[in-house]
């Protein structure tokens, strides 16, 4: 699928990959962008910008993607301006620094966002696909949901879980008109992005512009799986073809990047992609 004529929708929008992304949708020729995220100013500036351009219309709309009533409204709000949504990028995201010793409000937290906001979208978007027999449901997870997380284990285990989710909605309606594809990128040059060293920009830091043209391409292709950086697929089948190995190469990791703090339970916080 092109973005060329379609009713977009991305969250996380108001910088990083997701205002990269609802740029290249207008710059495609999408019929409608609308961009949601919780920063008023940062929206206002995007669709202002994306509607300066001149190629798409742009609306920016307020969202708490943790919140499922707020789901609801973006999406009747993208209906109410443009028409049914044809693809809906579901970016937002946050990390918090902690392993299983972090707060049940920070699991919270990264579960609303990282999962049960993919989980809302589906369900306020899949009746309407599956009655026009077509849309693309967008999310962002990370190379951590595929291999892991040295400095956020909540970041890390919801990652995953939002990489399973995006499989099981392939599975049930990949063949009934419903395109899936996941984003799981390493270290990307935005908010979250430090700029200290860590375990995810090992194979060097991406530009989310970079990032967003790799998520047009894939929808060209129908890829489920998009990946920033190429080496995570090699990651991925060490992991498979030898768990323990992968699991010891891992600990040497955590010891190289982050030494005896690693050890200690107190990582610095450098968020994956």
């Amino acid at each position: 699928m092109h973005p060329k004529g379609k009713v977009c929708v991305v969250t996380g929008a108001a910088s990083g990959i997701g205002e990269a992304t609802a740029r290249a949708f207008a710059a495609a020729g999408a019929r409608g962008v609308v961009v949601a995220d919780t920063n008023d100013a940062a929206l206002a500036r995007v669709a202002g910008e994306i509607n300066a351009l001149g190629v798409s219309s742009a609306l920016a709309v307020r969202t708490d993607v943790a919140k499922e009533a707020d789901i609801k409204a973006l999406v009747c709000a993208a209906e109410e301006a443009y028409g049914p949504v044809d693809i809906f990028f579901s970016n937002a995201g946050l990390s918090r620094r902690g392993h299983e010793e972090a707060s049940d409000a920070d699991w919270d937290l990264m579960w609303r966002v990282h999962v049960m906001s993919h989980v809302f979208a589906a369900r306020a978007l899949i009746p309407g696909m599956l009655e026009r027999g077509s849309g693309y449901l967008l999310s962002t997870a990370s190379a951590a949901g595929l291999l892991a997380s040295l400095s956020s284990t909540p970041y890390g285990v919801t990652k995953h879980a939002a990489v399973a989710l995006a499989e099981a909605l392939s599975i049930q309606y990949g063949d009934r008109g419903i395109r899936v594809s996941v984003l799981c990128p390493q270290a990307v040059r935005t908010g979250m992005f430090t700029g200290q060293a860590g375990a995810a920009s090992v194979d060097g830091v991406m530009e989310a512009a970079e990032v967003a043209q790799k998520v047009i391409e894939a929808m060209e292709t129908e890829r489920f799986l998009i990946l920033s950086h190429d080496t995570v697929l090699q990651y991925m089948q060490r992991k498979a073809a030898n768990p323990n190995r992968w699991l010891s190469g891992m600990r040497r990791l955590r010891d190289r990047i982050y030494g005896e703090v690693a050890k200690a339970g107190a990582l610095p916080q450098t968020p994956p992609g």
